[in-house]
């Protein structure tokens, strides 16, 4: 080779190293700013993991918040300690709100998870009304209805869940579209990891053979590998973050679980302790019950003894003295009676005998009666509807109702006054008066302008035995008795009182479908003649277990111009029935082995020509529904009293007396 071809070939050496170099250094140069491009994609995947893990521990922390803020509005609804319940629900609300509100600033960036947190603020504040408006409640002195309201925003209404479900739906929505995005960002960054992971190895083998030609190509991919390196650290460090964060949220997690068994043991407990105290209560009041109904019992007793031992020991003096002792004992039984009467009403065990009513005519024709009760100071005031709707009650409990809600009205003012009886349509919410169910009512009310009632009397006033009265002028029976006739009757009682004002009583009584036609009227409200009724020459069959009643009942009967044969089981009744014909029979609801109302189910099955008249002192459960269809008479009963009830049963033709399997209701 010449000097010239060697030169020439020295230059082409050094010209073809010189672009191998810039070649070199070239892809060097892409081969760096493509690992610095994976590097800060990297980067930013990582800052998207860190922050779907923040949005998340948002979500979780708020949940956990607003959980704890329900579960102090309901310790603050069962009035365990309404100041320190008050006081945390307050702060976790807040502390609550304050997540949220990090929560949507954090994902502002992001339209879709905008309209989430925007609904999800939606819901949090309706949760907050709803929760307001249970302390509300509560503070007012509505406990029953807060809570009642407190259960009913926590459970599906009509198939669609509540709003605690759907602020805890949102919240778990805004969690999941978070994890969604986590994911990709997580495959994102271990793409980018592993591109930059070939990159890095590809530069390695390029910086060893470029580095036989430069120094500075080696320098550049020593930098290259100490950048890998610190940004392998540092993935490895935002991994051991990424976990710590992770068993951050199981702890807290598990510190959830935790505090919601411990609340579902309190619940346990709580609902024990309040059976205990229901069965206190329950004691409380029969004791209460059973002390009144001594008291009053005792004072009628000692008339009705006293009355009869002083007649007994004056025997052979003069009459009107004998008499004046037998008519202050008659006065005595009889008040035994009505107040027998009355705990029957209050008890819902007085059966009654409803028919399709018109209040108007009802009201209308009982001005005579009030006018004569309450005396002439008293000025009557009616205001009733014309287009009042009908409804199905007892005539005579209704009667004697509007009669007690008078004389209290008369006793309130003193003996001087207005009184105003009005009634109107309305149509019910649930709960809105009491335990009152929703639909149409027709309300009776009675206003007085008496003195009216404190707070304290007005929850008490249904109460047994309660009463403002001097001794001796009532029993407390009264409103108790009105408010068992409401309940009995499918309605419900209110009370509205001002103190030196008046007081409103409302009876709301359901609206009915029911037909006049369908429905016997009960015997107390169809005209009788004062004198006794009679059908001399009957034969009446007489059951009854109690020899004493079964011997007065005879004597009365006899008396009153009957044969009776009487007899005191079923099965006996049984065997007389088979054996000779009876036109009427006479049987007590309650006997030992075998029921008045089966007795006359198993006569009725052998035979229909007979008239029937059942007596009874009490009707028990399930008892009213046989009793649909044929007369009765309670006891205590005068002879008079007997003569018209045998009078009207067996003037009644066979055929009018349905079987006793075919009565629908009791009323």
């Amino acid at each position: 080779m010449t000097p010239g071809e060697e030169e020439q070939w020295f230059y082409w050496r050094r010209g073809g190293a010189a672009a191998v170099a810039l070649v070199a250094t070239l892809v060097l140069l892409g081969m760096v700013v493509l690992v610095a491009m994976t590097n800060s994609a990297r980067d930013q995947a990582l800052e998207a993991e860190r922050h779907a893990y923040d949005v998340a521990l948002l979500t979780r922390t708020a949940d956990a918040s607003i959980a704890r803020a329900e579960a102090a509005v309901g310790r603050f609804a069962l009035d365990e300690d309404m100041k320190s319940s008050g006081s945390r629900y307050y702060a976790q609300w807040r502390l609550a709100e304050q997540q949220i509100s990090q929560l949507e600033r954090s994902v502002s960036p992001d339209p879709q998870q905008q309209r989430r947190t925007a609904e999800l603020r939606m819901l949090f504040n309706e949760r907050g009304k709803q929760f307001s408006d249970v302390a509300r409640y509560i503070a007012g002195r509505q406990k029953a209805y807060g809570l009642s309201y407190f259960y009913s925003i926590s459970v599906k209404q009509n198939g669609v869940d509540d709003v605690g479900t759907r602020l805890r739906g949102k919240l778990s929505e805004i969690a999941n579209a978070e994890r969604a995005g986590l994911s990709e960002k997580i495959e994102e960054s271990q793409l980018f990891s592993a591109e930059a992971d070939r990159l890095t190895d590809y530069l390695s083998w390029l910086g060893v053979i470029v580095g036989l030609f430069a120094i500075f190509m080696g320098y550049i991919a020593v930098q290259a590998l100490r950048l890998n390196a610190a940004a392998r650290r540092e993935a490895e460090s935002e991994s051991e973050r990424a976990q710590a964060l992770e068993q951050a949220v199981r702890d807290r997690t598990q510190e959830l679980w935790e505090a919601n068994q411990a609340l579902k043991a309190e619940a346990v407990e709580r609902q024990a302790a309040e059976a205990q105290l229901r069965q206190v209560q329950k004691m409380e009041a029969v004791g209460q019950l059973t002390g009144g109904i001594a008291h009053d019992f005792n004072n009628m007793l000692a008339v009705v003894v006293g009355g009869i031992d002083l007649a007994r020991r004056r025997l052979n003096g003069p009459r009107r003295e004998v008499m004046t002792h037998l008519t202050n004992a008659m006065e005595g039984a009889t008040r035994a009676a009505a107040l027998t009467r009355r705990l029957l009403s209050f008890a819902r065990s007085e059966p009654l005998l409803p028919e399709r009513l018109d209040t108007a005519i009802l009201v209308g024709g009982m001005s005579e009666l009030l006018d004569r009760t309450l005396g002439e100071r008293i000025k009557v005031k009616t205001e009733l509807a014309n287009d009042a709707w009908p409804v199905f009650v007892d005539p005579h409990q209704l009667e004697n109702a509007i009669l007690n809600l008078a004389v209290n009205a008369r006793d309130a003012m003193d003996g001087t006054g207005k009184l105003t009886i009005r009634s109107r349509n309305v149509t019910m919410d649930s709960n809105a008066v009491g335990d009152i169910r929703a639909g149409e009512y027709l309300v009776i009310e009675v206003s007085d302008t008496g003195c009216g009632m404190t707070p304290e009397v007005k929850e008490r006033a249904f109460e047994p035995f309660f009463t403002t009265k001097a001794v001796g002028k009532g029993t407390g029976l009264g409103l108790s008795q009105i408010f068992g006739f409401a309940h009995q009757s499918g309605g419900e009682v209110g009370i509205e009182s001002t103190v030196g004002k008046g007081t409103t009583v409302s009876i709301y009584l359901p609206r009915t479908d029911a037909q006049a036609s369908n429905v016997r009227a009960h015997p107390a409200m169809q005209a009788r003649a004062e004198d006794d009724m009679t059908v001399p020459g009957a034969r009446i069959l007489l059951v009854e277990d109690d020899p004493r009643v079964r011997t007065a009942t005879v004597g009365a009967l006899e008396d009153l111009g009957y044969e009776p044969i009487a007899c005191a089981s079923g099965a006996e009744a049984l065997a007389l029935f088979d054996s000779m014909e009876f036109d009427l029979v006479i049987s007590d609801v309650i006997m030992p082995e075998m029921t008045g109302p089966e007795m006359i189910r198993e006569m009725k099955s052998r035979r229909h020509d007979f008239a029937v008249l059942f007596v009874t002192g009490y009707v028990g459960e399930g008892e009213g529904d046989d009793l649909v269809g044929y007369d009765l008479l309670r006891k205590p009963f005068t002879v008079s009293t007997l003569a018209s009830a045998v009078a009207s049963a067996s003037a009644r033709r066979p055929s009018e007396s349905r079987p006793i399997g075919g009565a629908a209701a009791a009323g």
